[in-house]
């Protein structure tokens, strides 16, 4: 029985990690210089780590 809850459940986590809900995610999504050409970093949009990186 709880493999069929993870299984059911599995899509919801997906989509709360992505949201950056789950503390996962990446930092382009959450961070003050995504927008126009204001970033030009290479890992960008995909960041997992980034020295410029500031919360909005």
């Amino acid at each position: 029985m709880g493999s069929l809850l993870r299984m059911i459940l599995a899509p919801f986590r997906a989509l709360f990690t992505r949201l950056g809900a789950g503390g996962g995610g990446y930092l382009c999504d959450r961070c003050k210089w995504d927008y126009g050409d204001a970033c030009r970093r290479p890992e960008r949009p995909n960041a997992r780590s980034c020295p410029d990186f500031k919360g909005r």
